[in-house]
């Protein structure tokens, strides 16, 4: 009999580009059904049947929400393909989660985490991963020749959702590029290298950015913060938005408009803080 999950899989890898994260959490989570309505097949799964299986454990209701996502993401597949007549996750409701807002480092903080490292290949890293706001793993996918350090722009191929797109170089970051790229030496290759030579992994830039983040004082800080850090600040500055959305690679301009939210917090804020007929005096 033919594996409608590895089926689903291979068109989640292949036609719309999914990452290796995505596709295990997906896999993990259409196993684990599949395994509670044995001896049936997944695709003989009831309404009633997914009911019970979200609701086995503890779950927090955002992880809820993103499970029957998947289960629909997979029946509206299941459909087109003809394996199934009707989707039985179509009748499920899931909780309303409101977004969390990003982290995001102030100024002077992303500062001092970016040009902190001694390391030439970790200040390349991160100032990259700031200045220009890339994705960890669109950072650990570079080869040398996505770099133009003339021009101050790097190419990311392959983004989110399989598409290519040019982000600009700051000069903090093309700088600190240029001095690890004359040590890596070559022209061809990933641009960041492990101990061994090989690619670094996704993994271990999240432990660079982390542990640096705990050496300056900044605990759980992430890739991703640098990321959120990188939109906000330039929204902060005036930069048009659908330009943030195309330098992040955002499909959605509705993503992009997170930071939106977020800078109008952060400027009510201040304003409630400083001008003096924001509040009454108590």
């Amino acid at each position: 009999m033919v594996d409608p999950v590895g089926r689903y899989l291979d068109h989640l890898r292949a036609e719309r580009g999914a990452s290796p994260h995505t596709l295990r959490a997906y896999e993990a989570e259409l196993r684990g059904l599949a395994a509670a309505v044995a001896p049936r097949s997944v695709l003989e799964a009831t309404t009633t049947d997914l009911r019970i299986w979200l609701t086995g454990g503890a779950r927090a209701p955002s992880s809820l929400a993103r499970r029957i996502s998947s289960l629909k993401s997979f029946w509206r597949w299941a459909m087109r393909e003809g394996l199934v007549a009707r989707s039985p996750a179509e009748r499920l409701r899931g909780p309303r989660v409101k977004p969390p807002l990003p982290r995001v480092l102030q100024i002077d903080e992303a500062s001092r985490l970016v040009e902190a490292p001694e390391s030439p290949r970790d200040r390349a890293l991160l100032e990259v991963a700031y200045g220009s706001g890339l994705r960890v793993s669109e950072l650990v996918g570079l080869d040398v020749g996505d770099v133009d350090l003339p021009e101050r722009l790097v190419r990311v191929r392959r983004g989110k959702g399989g598409k290519d797109r040019v982000v600009p170089l700051g000069a903090e970051a093309a700088a600190a590029m240029e001095t690890w790229l004359a040590l890596r030496g070559g022209d061809s290759g990933a641009v960041f290298l492990n101990k061994r030579g090989g690619r670094l992994s996704t993994r271990s830039a999240w432990t660079i950015v982390h542990e640096r983040g705990d050496r300056e004082g900044l605990p759980d800080t992430h890739p991703h913060a640098l990321r959120h850090s990188f939109a906000t600040h330039l929204l902060s500055a005036g930069a048009d938005i659908r330009a943030i959305q195309e330098m992040l690679g955002h499909a959605s301009l509705s993503t992009t408009q997170r930071y939106t939210q977020l800078d109008l917090e952060t400027l009510q804020r201040a304003y409630r803080a400083a001008h003096p007929h924001a509040r009454r005096e108590e």
